[in-house]
């Protein structure tokens, strides 16, 4: 039998399918809000544990900076007291005063040049220190974290193994619902869905109110959306309006009253007698 076209079914069954289509969204809904905030802490958790990986690979590169700059100012103290050496067995053969300052200069700033060094290497090293202090805490952190997310991870992995099966049914008919709706009124469902705090896109009138903001729907409204002859939204929230018999519901009836009225009235009748 050929699938009906979307665009030939009357709007009572667009709406009833619309309604069927809800009520499996939010069974859906309701299956993943078993979940509760886990997604979001397992991703909050990825996060900082990337940003703290980041975060070590940056000091520990910035250890690797401070030792490389140690290495080199050891390097510059080798050859300025190589220097030094070599200008104090120069002084020994200087021929006047003026080789004997120049000399004597040099010497002098080479070994300032060495003092210097070796407070950029002391200075150094307490930078060390200090990076080594910081990538232990780090990884203390990234620890902590790692725990924390295997926890979480496998607390999620058996809530989704305990909902997999009948989410994916609850897919699987929602799939099948959407291919029986026509593209354009699907597509105003969806937005309106989207943006409802609920999820609840189309819904019943309860109490002569929409079942959605709770807004009072005038009596020739209602009766409008009783004749199911046109697709009624509400004026307020923007929600698509069924009567609840269309959807399924059972409506209780108020209690007949007259009865009531009619004890009150004979027993006032004996009372006067």
């Amino acid at each position: 039998m050929a699938k009906k076209d979307p665009t030939d079914l009357t709007v009572e069954e667009k709406l009833k399918t619309l309604y069927n289509l809800q009520t499996t969204l939010s069974a859906i809904d309701e299956k993943r809000a078993l979940r509760g905030e886990l997604p979001l802490e397992v991703e909050d958790l990825e996060d900082e544990i990337e940003g703290l990986t980041t975060r070590v690979e940056k000091i520990e590169s910035e250890i690797q900076e401070f030792q490389n700059a140690i290495n080199q100012k050891r390097g510059e103290i080798e050859n300025a007291q190589a220097s030094v050496e070599r200008y104090k067995r120069q002084l020994d053969d200087v021929k006047n005063n003026r080789e004997y300052d120049t000399l004597t200069k040099e010497i002098e700033f080479q070994t300032l040049e060495i003092e210097l060094c070796n407070k950029k290497i002391k200075e150094a090293f307490i930078k060390v220190d200090e990076r080594k202090r910081d990538l232990e805490k780090a990884d203390a952190q990234i620890a902590d974290r790692q725990q924390a997310l295997e926890e979480k991870r496998n607390e999620l992995d058996e809530i989704m193994e305990e909902t997999k099966e009948e989410e994916d049914k609850l897919k699987a008919k929602a799939k099948e619902l959407e291919e029986k709706i026509e593209p354009r009124l699907l597509s105003s469902f969806k937005r309106i869905r989207k943006g409802a705090r609920n999820g609840l896109g189309i819904v019943t009138v309860q109490r002569d109110a929409c079942g959605g903001c709770f807004a009072k729907i005038p009596p020739q409204r209602q009766l409008d959306i009783k004749m199911h002859k046109k697709v009624i939204v509400c004026e307020y929230c923007g929600r698509i309006i069924v009567d609840p018999e269309l959807a399924g519901i059972k409506v209780e009836k108020p209690a007949d009253e007259k009865p009531k009225r009619k004890r009150a009235t004979k027993k006032k009748t004996e009372e006067e007698a």
